[in-house]
Formats: structure tokens, C-alpha cells, sequence
């Protein structure tokens, strides 16, 4: 009986060793990604009196519109660095329930063709221009093999909604070197199970793998104590201060941190983009009450508004636009983090 029935073919793919030697970093900005790390966990912890802002398309495929948008929010962060901690969302690979581009990564041209060795390449190549600027990038872990291609150039991680309760990521996040967030599940329990994605990861695991070489192996982890809840809404919202304290409850119960990050998009807004902001004004709003386990939030922001469909001829694509879900546009974004640095401001002192 013939085996893999249902593969065309294999090729080779460089290991990871192979592509940092080409594509490397220097000591001092590994160090800088180091330190970026250091402080998402301060913040996580209450150690650095600021709030968390992940901020970001909701997927890269065009490096040059997403060079744009670094630059500026990398300008906007300095401004801001005294209130919030912004780090850039660098999404290259998309969780897909039916068909759909699956993200830069595995698609590079958009056209079904999975160069899936030059995705791995450009991705890593845009992480290595952040780091050298000075920006700390976020991601979602979705193939356990990719964080050791790019893992080293990222600050903080997500494990998404249709991963949460997913045993093999829950293994992955155990071994990541940044804190993870873990989504809600799209499910009535789904803060639950998020927490239990969270119990898990933080005892040691083990799962399949590769090493720098590319060899097959079994990785072995410590588990990761850094790690919190990231609530994304599903069938209704759920930032508001109702789902913020069931939330806490449900963390202390646990016998977990109250950490919690607001993600403005998805469920929460009801894939609007105009609702982003009524959503961060009321999260923003219980912190000037007095909550002191929202941490950070998130926001699907990109140079312009809304979004467009792919298409095979990228001449007829708009720069600077999603492709995925749809986003708000720059002008917004700078507006709406102007002004929760802004009112942070007003009450951090308080802590």
C-alpha cells in the first residue's frame, strides 16, 4: 500500500539556523527585543505603570505599505512612551475555518502558490527592520514550527480563538520566550476555556518540533508563568465592566493573575471599524473608575480605512489597505491613542 496518498510532492525547506545566518541581527538589537519582552511582563505584573497597546493590521501582505505604517507608529510610541507601551501587531499567518489566503507566510504573493521558504524570508526580514528601528512586534502562533524561524524577533504572542483550546498550542505557548495571551474560544465558556489554555501552558510540556538545524525533535518546556487572558468577544462583546469582572472572578478562582487585554476588533466590535473606538472609550473608561486588571488592549489599524479583496493582478490593489479584516484608518489610530495616553495620564498616579 502506497503512503501519503494525498501529497503531490515534498521540498526542502532551509532550517532555521540557515536562515538567521542570512538574514541576522546584531547582539545589540536582540538584546533590544529582550528588553521589549522584559517589559510587556513588568506591565503584565504591575511593576511598569503603563498600559499595553497592540496596534497593527489585522494581517501583513504588502511590506511596503506596512513599512509605512511602522515608521509612523514607531514615531507616535516615542511620543506616547511615558503612558502606553505600543508594539506593533505583525500577524504573517492567518487561522483560516474555510478557504482563505492563510497569511504572508505561507502565501508571499498572494496567488496560491505557498513560497512558503520566501514568506519565511520576508517575514523575517520585516521583524529584522523593526527590531534595528526600535519597535516591538506581536504575532499569533499558529504552525509550531515557525516560531523558530522568527520567534527570537518577536515581543509578545497570541494564541487565537479557534487555537485556545487547542492542546497543541496550549504546548506551544508553554515554550514560547515571550508572554502569551490567550483568546477567548468561540463557545459560551470560552473565558474558561482561555483559562485552562493558560494552566496549562504554564507547566512544563512537551511536543513534536524542530531544532535550529531543522531536525525532528521532541521540545521539552519549562512552561510559561507569563501569561493572561485577551478577550476578543464572540457571539456578543465582552469588554464590558459585566464581562471585565466575570472575567476576574473566573482568574482568581484559578488561582491566576488578573490580567486582562481588551482586543477592540473582532467580536467586540462586530468587525466594524468605526465601533473600535467606542470600544477602547469604554475601556478606558473603567480604568479611570478604578479597574486595575485591564492591561492593555488592541487595535486593527492600518494606513487606510476598511478593506479590500485580493485580487491575482496587485496593480489593481489600493496601498495601504487590509485584506482581511477591516481596519481603522491612520488618522483614527493616532487619535484614539492620543487621547487614552492621554487620559492614562490622568490616573496612573493613582495605582
Amino acid at each position: 500500500m502506497k503512503d501519503n496518498v494525498n501529497i503531490s510532492g515534498f521540498e526542502h525547506m532551509p532550517s532555521p539556523g540557515e536562515i538567521k545566518r542570512e538574514i541576522q541581527i546584531s547582539a545589540k538589537h536582540r538584546a533590544a527585543v529582550v528588553s521589549f519582552r522584559r517589559t510587556v511582563a513588568d506591565i503584565l505584573d504591575g511593576v511598569d505603570m503603563r498600559l499595553l497597546a497592540m496596534v497593527g493590521p489585522c494581517s501583513i501582505h504588502d511590506i511596503e505599505g506596512a513599512t509605512e505604517f511602522a515608521n509612523r507608529l514607531n514615531e507616535l510610541a516615542g511620543e506616547l512612551a511615558d503612558d502606553l507601551f505600543i508594539v506593533m501587531r505583525v500577524y504573517f499567518e492567518k487561522p483560516r475555518g474555510a478557504a482563505g489566503w492563510k497569511g504572508l507566510i505561507n502565501d508571499p504573493f498572494l496567488d496560491d502558490t505557498f513560497r512558503i521558504e520566501q514568506g519565511v524570508r520576508v517575514a523575517r526580514k520585516f521583524l529584522a527592520y523593526l527590531a534595528r528601528m526600535g519597535l516591538p512586534a506581536a504575532t499569533e502562533a499558529l504552525d509550531p514550527v515557525v516560531p523558530q524561524y522568527i520567534g527570537d524577533l518577536i515581543s509578545w504572542t497570541v494564541i487565537g480563538q479557534r487555537a485556545s483550546e487547542s492542546n497543541a498550542h496550549r504546548s506551544l505557548a508553554s515554550g514560547l520566550s515571550t508572554p502569551v495571551g490567550f483568546k477567548n474560544a468561540p463557545n459560551p465558556g470560552g473565558v474558561e476555556t482561555a483559562i485552562s489554555g493558560i494552566r496549562t501552558a504554564s507547566r512544563p510540556n512537551a511536543f513534536l518540533g524542530i531544532d535550529e538545524n531543522g531536525s525532528l525533535c521532541v521540545c521539552r518546556t519549562r512552561g510559561n508563568s507569563c501569561t493572561h487572558v485577551v478577550l476578543r468577544g464572540d457571539g456578543a462583546p465582552n469588554y464590558g465592566s459585566f464581562s471585565i469582572t466575570s472575567t476576574e472572578q473566573a482568574l482568581a478562582e484559578a488561582g491566576l493573575p488578573r490580567r486582562i487585554v481588551v482586543d477592540c476588533s473582532h467580536g467586540n466590535s462586530k468587525l466594524d471599524p468605526g465601533r473600535q473606538a467606542e470600544v477602547l472609550d469604554d475601556v478606558m473608561k473603567q480604568i479611570e473608575n478604578g479597574n486595575r486588571s485591564i492591561v492593555g488592549f488592541m487595535l486593527e489599524s492600518y494606513l487606510e480605512w476598511g478593506s479590500q479583496p485580493m485580487r491575482r493582478d496587485r496593480d489593481r490593489m489600493e496601498p495601504g489597505v487590509s485584506v482581511t479584516d477591516p481596519c481603522i484608518d491612520w488618522e483614527t489610530t493616532e487619535r484614539i491613542l492620543r487621547d487614552a495616553a492621554r487620559r492614562f495620564a490622568e490616573v496612573k498616579d493613582s495605582f
